[in-house]
């Protein structure tokens, strides 16, 4: 079974493509992106089971990219990297609705027991999504047809 798909996003170049061979390697798919905005086209775009996403990057910071991925809604839980300087703000994330915060520089294997953490959780409001709709269905089978949009005429 091939493990969790992850979206790492870190403005150092080095540190993602270092993350994403230790992370490879250990049977996750990994897909980096180096800023705020590179992370928001590709979720729009792709599914992942987690985001680890750094605070600290130019132009749209954690905290932002963080709000931005909530608005889209998603099925995907997201892990905060952060400096030790940078506590407060990775509490601020996890009130945003972020699964859980690391700081940087961490131990895979810490990384990893995160990462399946936000992974099992993620799953959780999946089943939790379906066995809604189910129950609705069961409720009022017409309902069905309110889940799909609408067709304008």
């Amino acid at each position: 079974m091939l493990g969790a798909k992850i979206l790492l996003v870190d403005d150092e170049v080095t540190f993602t493509e270092n993350m994403a061979k230790l992370l490879n390697a250990r049977g996750y798919r990994v897909i980096t992106a180096n800023s705020g905005d590179e992370a928001i086209r590709m979720l729009e775009k792709e599914n992942f089971d987690v985001v680890v996403l750094d605070l600290k990057m130019p132009g749209m910071d954690g905290i932002t990219t963080l709000k931005e991925i909530k608005k889209l809604d998603l099925f995907t839980e997201t892990l905060i990297l952060t400096g030790h300087g940078s506590i407060n703000s990775a509490l601020e994330a996890v009130k945003l609705g972020a699964y859980d915060y690391l700081t940087k520089p961490c131990e895979i294997d810490e990384l990893v027991a995160k990462i399946e953490g936000a992974w099992a959780k993620k799953d959780e409001e999946v089943k939790r999504d379906i066995e809604e709709k189910i129950q609705k269905v069961v409720e009022s089978p017409s309902s069905v047809f309110d889940m799909f949009p609408k067709e304008k005429k």
